[in-house]
Parts: C-alpha cells; sequence; structure tokens
C-alpha cells in the first residue's frame, strides 16, 4: 500500500511539472484550460476508486488538490469540480450512473463540472431557483439560466445540477454538455481565474432520462454529500497559503532584511495553517465528516489564504505589482476562493445558525 501511495505522488509530481507547469501564465494571462493535466490525471489512475477505502480516496484527492493549488489554483479548482461531480456520483444509488459516468469520470474521458452555486445558496435562503423540472415520460424536462458553471467544454465534458419539481421536491441528476437543448457561453470577463472553462449555461426543456437523475430527493442528498463536497475546496487555500509562503521565504533578505519589520512573517503563517491542516487531518480520523467543523475549517482557511497573499504581496514590494507576477496571481485565487460558493459570508451567516 505504501509503494502504491508513493508511486502515486511521484506521478502526480511528474504531471505537475510536465503538463501544469509550463502552462500557468498561459493559463492566467491568456484564459488557457489545462484540459490536458486533468485527463491525465485520469489516464494515470489518481481518479480511480479501486483498491482503496474511502478515507484513504479522501486524502490522496485533498493531496491532489493541495499540490496542484502550489502551482496554479485556477487549474485546482477545475480539479475540485471534477472531485465534486465524482463525489455526487459515487455516493449515488443510481446503478446506471456508476456503471456508464463513473468508470469515465474515474479515467478522464469525461471531466465533470458542478452547477451547485445556485442551489446551495437557495438552501441558505440566499437566491431563488435557477433550474425548473418538469416531469415527463421516461425523466424531466429541466429549463433555466444557470449563470456560471466552472470545467465545461462542449465534448466530453458534463455537469451535476438541481432543479425544482415544486416547492418542495427538488432532484439531482448529471448531464452531458452534448445534450440538446443546452446552448452555452463562455465566460472570460473575471478578475482572475478565466483559465477555468467557465460558462452560462441555459437549459430549454433539455431532457433528462430517469436513469441519469442521481438522487430524486435532492435536499437529502446534498444534506448527505455537503461535507464531502465542500472539504474538497480546503486545499485549495492550503496551497495557495504554501506557494506563499515558500515564496515570502524566498525574499526574506530583500532590501537588506527591511521585509523583517512587516507585521506578517512566514513563521506566524506556517503555524497557522499547520494548525488548519491538523484539524482536517483529525475530521479524516472521524468515521464522518462534521459539517460544522468542514465548515469553520473552509472559513478560516478563506481568511488565512487572504492574509496570506496580501503578506506576499508586501514582502515583494514593487516587483509584485506586475500583472503576470506569481504573488499578483495568488492574489486572485485568494479573492476568488473567498467568494466560491460557499462564500465567506455564506458561512459565516451558517455558522450563526
Amino acid at each position: 500500500m505504501m509503494k502504491s501511495a508513493e508511486k502515486k505522488k511521484n506521478s502526480l509530481t511528474k504531471l505537475i511539472a510536465e503538463e501544469l507547469k509550463p502552462y500557468v501564465k498561459k493559463i492566467d494571462t491568456e484564459a488557457f484550460y489545462a484540459e490536458d493535466y486533468l485527463r491525465t490525471l485520469g489516464k494515470v489512475g489518481l481518479f480511480s476508486a479501486q483498491g482503496r477505502t474511502e478515507k484513504e480516496q479522501l486524502i490522496d484527492e485533498y493531496y491532489m488538490v493541495k499540490e496542484t493549488a502550489k502551482i496554479c489554483m485556477t487549474t485546482a479548482f477545475c480539479l475540485w469540480c471534477h472531485l465534486a461531480a465524482l463525489t455526487y456520483i459515487r455516493h449515488s444509488e443510481n446503478e446506471h450512473l456508476k456503471a456508464t459516468i463513473l468508470p469515465k469520470l474515474e479515467s478522464g474521458a469525461l471531466l465533470g463540472a458542478t452547477a451547485l452555486s445556485n442551489p446551495l445558496k437557495y438552501f441558505a435562503g440566499l437566491e431563488t431557483m435557477h433550474l425548473k423540472a418538469e416531469k415527463t415520460e421516461g425523466g424531466y424536462f429541466i429549463s433555466g439560466v444557470i449563470p456560471y458553471v466552472s470545467n465545461l467544454g462542449e465534448v466530453d465534458h458534463g455537469f451535476g445540477f438541481i432543479a425544482a419539481v415544486n416547492d418542495s421536491t427538488r432532484i439531482i441528476g448529471f448531464l452531458s454538455c452534448e445534450t440538446p437543448g443546452i446552448t452555452m457561453k463562455e465566460r472570460k470577463d473575471y478578475f482572475g481565474l478565466n483559465g477555468s472553462a467557465t460558462y452560462a449555461c441555459t437549459l430549454k426543456k433539455v431532457f433528462i432520462a430517469d436513469d441519469c437523475v442521481i438522487s430524486e430527493n435532492a435536499d437529502e442528498f446534498v444534506n448527505s454529500i455537503k461535507s464531502i463536497f465542500i472539504a474538497y475546496q480546503i486545499p485549495l487555500g492550503f496551497g495557495v497559503v504554501d506557494a506563499s509562503v515558500q515564496s515570502i521565504e524566498k525574499v526574506n533578505k530583500k532590501q537588506n532584511g527591511c521585509n523583517q519589520y512587516l507585521p506578517i512573517q512566514a513563521d506566524q503563517l506556517k503555524e497557522r495553517l499547520a494548525k488548519l491542516e491538523g484539524n482536517l487531518r483529525q475530521q479524516l480520523e472521524q468515521p464522518s465528516l462534521s459539517w460544522r467543523d468542514i465548515a469553520e475549517i473552509r472559513l478560516e482557511i478563506a481568511y488565512l489564504t487572504l492574509d496570506a497573499v496580501q503578506a506576499a504581496m508586501l514582502h515583494h514590494g514593487g516587483s509584485a505589482y506586475l500583472k503576470d507576477s506569481t504573488p499578483a496571481r495568488k492574489l486572485r485565487e485568494a479573492y476568488f476562493l473567498a467568494n466560491l460558493t460557499p462564500t465567506i459570508k455564506h458561512l459565516e451567516k451558517m455558522l450563526v445558525h
């Protein structure tokens, strides 16, 4: 088992060096989508659950997100989207999806996404539901607009979604982007993360067969997987903080050691990061993840990530203000993490109740 784990880590390190590092600036400045990197993760078996317990699987996949985020959080976010889609199918009781869609997601032949930003805000009382489902023979017709779905493409991509059948019933399903009735418009007008393959999706009476419905009780299903879904976001911050700490340490002697007078230093950030990583490890040792504890770690890592990237900007000084500098990219990534559903304000609201 140890040899297998070490082999997977070596495969990931090699892939990051060959398929991701050379494209980071292009991802950031030209909205390049690192699709080949994501697919290759599947090809070499890093998405496969075979031979692993659920706990081992989670630990391996959190590590994969963190290591990717150290280099490029845009791509790590796309990776999170794919892992979220995998989570939906893995936890579904729909054997058809497990037999047909799951192997494609695990092999990287199909890349997955999650259109659950609006539903999660709906469940928290922040928004109305965007998608409607109309029951018909053999399935449902889905209509509505999803403003933002990331890690999408017109071919060999799909996404999970939730649609309201009526005021009390919602379904969760999985749709291929090639399904008739879906219109996609790419979005590249963001402060950062334009290489995340983000699209606005309009659905006009899109048919989904019953055998592609993940659950006909979306509320219950989301409650059962939301801790895992959100926990996968935490290593996005771990990776950015780790990279920012390394960045700060590289310039600690800059301008005759003047950086020592700045209020936030690398050691402080490392101490806070180690505490949060320890908290997540403790959660992974439990029989099941605690929703409240995971939400608290997710909120704390969002704040720590903001502190880390701002500190890196100050430690680097003028060189950080070049648009394509690493500290500037990490700053943009951190602000995205703060606004990734569940956002900081969303989490603050939920944790009050």
